[in-house]
């Protein structure tokens, strides 16, 4: 969307970056290049207003911070971290770290990072009962005690329709929500999967830590089938920081015992990694089945839960 003047007058930016209300009035739209984040705050009007400044202001520069950084954070991370000097970057080295056995770059992160990063500066000094920050569909998430945060799950985005709600409150150690998934070739995903799930969404103590765990749990739903299409990640974007690595394109029909092979190694991983205190609930769903880790903070409608 493109501010009005009268956005932009509130909201100073420089160059191409946009910062406005959108419609409705009660959230802030801030976009600069591939970022693209809807923000809201709870709160009396005046707290509300400064939050939203302070989100602009920190939102202003922060994609060409990114790009100064751009050929560190698409490597591999090995047995040192890079020396990353950004705030953001430093957030995305920090969530990838625990997985650096595997292949992960910090890129894994990058969209839970900069929600971590709005966030910190819209609640900064701010009275606010809620606030999130969304980086397409990446959430980090502000909470007074007392205050509670509901989403609910999309599994395919070509039917988007919820089948499950989280509740999330504040007395919980979860402040950040992603999800990863399959992205086929044509259909518009912002990111690619060397898995075959549908979804997995990561419950987490940030957004970072939730984006990077979900992940390689995404990975981890994976079987080898002559129905799964898969290709080299620079043939389908030659920037990707996968290189040539095989990512999923597309799946075929799979038999029952397939996807809950698929869907067990998934839940393996995340049940390991919930265990080490890396995530604190998740939810993996494939070809209409699903898999819940930590149901604690999850409802699910049936009769999607297995």
């Amino acid at each position: 969307m493109m501010a009005t003047p009268a956005a932009r007058e509130i909201y100073p930016m420089a160059g191409s970056a946009v910062a406005a209300l959108l419609p409705d009035g009660r959230r802030l739209h801030l976009q600069h290049g591939p970022i693209d984040l809807v923000i809201e705050a709870f709160g009396a009007a005046d707290e509300v207003r400064r939050a939203y400044r302070q989100a602009a202001a920190r939102f202003d520069g922060l994609l060409d911070e990114l790009v100064a950084e751009l050929s560190l954070l698409r490597h591999p991370l090995g047995a040192r971290d890079p020396q990353a000097r950004g705030a953001v970057a430093r957030r995305m080295v920090a969530a990838c770290r625990p997985y650096c056995d595997d292949f992960i770059t910090p890129m894994a992160a990058v969209a839970g990072a900069v929600a971590d990063e709005v966030l910190a500066a819209l609640a900064a000094g701010r009275d606010l009962a809620r606030g999130y920050v969304n980086d397409g569909g990446d959430i980090a998430l502000h909470l007074r005690p007392g205050e509670r945060f509901r989403a609910g799950i999309i599994a395919d985005v070509a039917m988007p329709e919820i089948f499950a709600t989280l509740v999330i409150d504040a007395a919980a150690p979860v402040r950040g929500i992603a999800t990863s998934g399959r992205a086929t070739k044509g259909q518009g995903g912002r990111s690619f999967s060397r898995g075959i799930a549908d979804s997995v969404t990561v419950l987490a103590k940030d957004g970072a830590a939730a984006d990077a765990a979900a992940t390689m749990v995404a990975n981890a739903v994976d079987i080898d089938h002559p129905a799964i299409r898969r290709e080299p990640a620079r043939a389908l974007d030659p920037d990707s920081d996968l290189g040539d690595i095989l990512v999923t394109v597309a799946v075929g029909e799979l038999g029952a015992a397939e996807i809950a092979l698929a869907l067990a190694r998934g839940e393996a991983l995340a049940r390991r990694l919930r265990e080490a205190g890396h995530i604190h609930g998740a939810v993996l769903t494939l070809k209409g089945a699903c898999r819940v880790v930590g149901g604690d903070a999850l409802r699910l409608a049936p009769p999607h839960a297995a």
